[in-house]
Formats: structure tokens, C-alpha cells, sequence
């Protein structure tokens, strides 16, 4: 991939999309997790655990070829992504939840993320290939939350000008990760119609099982009607311009990062139609009391 776009763009991109993040989130967001914490256990227990079995399955079973197969994990054991918090909004879901599982996800998936992926490294015995050194993702991560502790100072600076950069800001992480999809598909042109074969289905039933999970769950845990549906976006909706930048930028793998690339357009469609089904369908069903 050209240089350029690792050297500039994704750090960019990142830095624009945690920036965003951290306009939206102040500190009570963080404390907020103990007002609701059999939500966020399930919610966590759902994106931690649930999911890297889900994809691992799924990957097995497609019998996808290893380094796709290692980027599948990588987009598993990514924390959600700020969009999820707009989806929650849209189809009725407790957006202070949402907010809150975004900022706790992406911290412990400090921990999580080069576990996970290392794991799924060494299964499909690619160690000699490729590596996650710790100290690396540490790094990563320090660009990410960077970005976000400055987003929250200037939203406790200026509430009024967090405000009003929220849309901007939405738009240009929106149009930079479509960018950054279209480079990695364009670096992958000669492979991209097996990509499109494999990898499609793979992650429409990823993102279908990440959704559907994320709501199913909390709802069987007793979890509130609008806290699962959150959940559901938080686990459904990943932060796959993360995916793409570890990929590229730390794996030097342009193939794993191709499952991030087709989830962040199979999200969107699938984010929608799961949503639309939840407020026409479910959310119409008289809740117990």
C-alpha cells in the first residue's frame, strides 16, 4: 500500500475518529459504568469473549485462507466504533451506555486486541510472517487515546464548540475511512473478486451474528429493552479504520487488513436494517413491567 496512506492517512484517520470520540465523552461517562454494570458485564462479556469464539467458528467453518482468516480476528477483538454511538441514537438505543462501552472497550482492548490476534497468528502458524509485539500495540493505542483525552479537555473547555465540531467531524471520519477502504481494496484489485467471494460472506455473517448477539444476549440477561439494543450496536458496529491500521501499519499486511475494509461497508447496511427491524418490530412489543 502506498506509503503515504500508512505514513499519513490512517494516523490521521484514527486521529480524527478518537478526537471525535473523546468530543463526546467527559469523565462521568467513565464512572457511569457503575450505575449500570449488568449491562456493560454482559455487553463486555459479549464483545471479549462471545465474539473472538463466534468469528474463530466462522472462520473455521468458511475455512478461510490464514491471513484472512487472522484479519477476521483483528476486526473481532477491535472495540467498537464511534458510529455505533450515532446507530444507538437512531433506533432508540441508551446512548450514555453506548458512550461509555466505546471509551471502557477501547482501553481494555489495549489487552485484549494483540492477545487475540496473536493467538489467531499462531494457530494459523504464521509467527515466522508476521508478529504483534505489545510494545507496538502500546504505540497504537497512544495515538488512539491521544486524540481522545484532547477531544474530552476541549469538550470540557468549550461544551458549545464540542458541540458544533461533533457533524464535521462524524463526516470527515466517514469519508476518510471510505478512502482508506477504497486503498485497500485498489491494493488488492488482482485477488479482489475471490476477496469479494470469501470474505463477503464471512462478514455479512459476522456482522449479522456481532448484531444480533449484542441484543439477544443482554435481553436473556435481563438487560433493558433500549441497553440491548446499545449493546447490540457497540458489539455489531466495529472500529475497523483500527483493524485497517494495525493490519497495515504493524502486521505490514495489506491482506489482513481486507475483512476490515468489506465489514466497514457490511455494517453500515446491516447496522440499518437490524436497526429498523428493532424499532418497527421489537421495540413495538409491550415489555413487562
Amino acid at each position: 500500500m502506498d506509503s503515504v496512506l500508512t505514513t499519513v492517512a490512517l494516523p490521521l484517520a484514527l486521529g480524527i475518529i478518537m478526537f471525535g470520540l473523546g468530543l463526546s465523552l467527559t469523565v462521568d461517562d467513565f464512572r457511569r459504568v457503575a450505575t449500570a454494570p449488568r449491562a456493560v458485564a454482559v455487553a463486555l462479556g459479549c464483545q471479549l469473549v462471545l465474539l473472538p469464539l463466534i468469528c474463530f467458528g466462522l472462520v473455521k467453518v468458511l475455512d478461510l485462507e490464514p491471513h484472512l482468516a487472522v484479519g477476521m480476528m483483528l476486526l473481532a477483538a477491535s472495540p467498537g466504533g464511534t458510529t455505533a454511538n450515532l446507530f444507538s441514537h437512531l433506533f432508540r438505543g441508551d446512548v450514555a451506555l453506548n458512550v461509555s462501552l466505546t471509551a471502557v472497550n477501547s482501553v481494555i482492548a489495549l489487552f485484549t486486541l494483540p492477545l487475540i490476534t496473536n493467538l489467531a497468528i499462531d494457530h494459523y502458524g504464521l509467527e515466522d510472517e508476521v508478529s504483534l509485539p505489545f510494545s507496538e500495540v502500546v504505540q497504537v493505542f497512544a495515538i488512539v487515546l491521544v486524540p481522545v483525552g484532547i477531544g474530552m479537555l476541549v469538550r470540557a473547555r468549550s461544551l458549545a464548540f464540542a458541540g458544533r465540531m461533533e457533524r464535521p467531524v462524524r463526516i470527515g471520519s466517514a469519508v476518510i475511512l471510505a478512502a482508506l477502504v477504497l486503498a485497500v481494496l485498489v491494493d488488492q484489485r488482482e485477488e479482489a473478486a475471490g476477496y469479494v467471494q470469501d470474505i463477503g460472506l464471512a462478514t455479512a455473517l459476522f456482522c449479522a451474528l456481532s448484531l444480533v448477539t449484542g441484543y439477544v444476549v443482554p435481553r436473556l440477561a435481563g438487560v433493558r429493552e433500549e441497553q440491548a439494543i446499545a449493546s447490540s450496536m457497540e458489539i455489531g458496529v466495529h472500529n475497523a479504520t483500527l483493524a485497517i491500521y494495525v493490519a497495515v501499519e504493524i502486521l505490514d499486511n495489506t491482506e489482513m487488513s481486507v475483512p476490515a475494509a468489506v465489514y466497514s461497508l457490511v455494517m453500515f447496511v446491516f447496522a440499518t436494517l437490524w436497526g429498523l427491524l428493532l424499532t418497527k418490530k421489537l421495540v413495538k412489543t409491550p415489555q413487562p413491567a
